[in-house]
């Protein structure tokens, strides 16, 4: 199993929209950078967990546990000419992006990006980087150990 942080600006979907979704399930879509569209194509497996990452918002931050519950698949909103994630140069052939089915494990209390960047353990996450912008990236086994524990409290 590997495990991921997911981000999603919750005023688009929230982790109370992904438990308010018919089986607690959404598509994760919307991705437009390559390096995250290949963590989802080429890493992600059904059965992985993701931390599901609330950014782009008052308080950004961990807000819930999703697990990943499909393969890769084209995203159709870079077909859709009314969506703002539309990309002309993608085609049904040659589709350029991809999304994942997610399923709600649990919502939990938030754990602020303040809050992770004071864990000595997490020095090293990628989240933390200066720098950082990924809205899909991979999180190492001992961060989400330490992250699980912090949830547990």
């Amino acid at each position: 199993m590997a495990y991921w942080l997911m981000k999603s600006e919750p005023d688009e979907v929230s982790i109370d929209d992904v438990l308010a979704a018919p089986e607690q399930t959404v598509a994760w879509f919307g991705v437009r950078n390559y390096q995250a569209r290949n963590f989802m194509r080429d890493g992600m497996r059904p059965g992985d967990l993701a931390l599901f990452y609330h950014s782009s918002c008052a308080e950004p931050g961990i807000a819930g546990i999703v697990e990943i519950c499909s393969g890769a698949y084209p995203d159709a909103s870079q077909f859709d000419p009314a969506s703002h994630y539309v990309d002309p140069k993608a085609t049904q052939e040659q589709p350029r992006w991809i999304s994942v089915d997610v399923r709600a494990v649990r919502k939990t209390a938030l754990l602020s990006l303040k809050q992770l960047r004071t864990i000595p353990a997490l020095d090293g996450m990628r989240l933390l980087a200066k720098g950082s912008r990924l809205s899909v990236m991979p999180v190492e086994p001992h961060e989400w150990r330490t992250i699980e524990a912090l949830l547990e409290q």
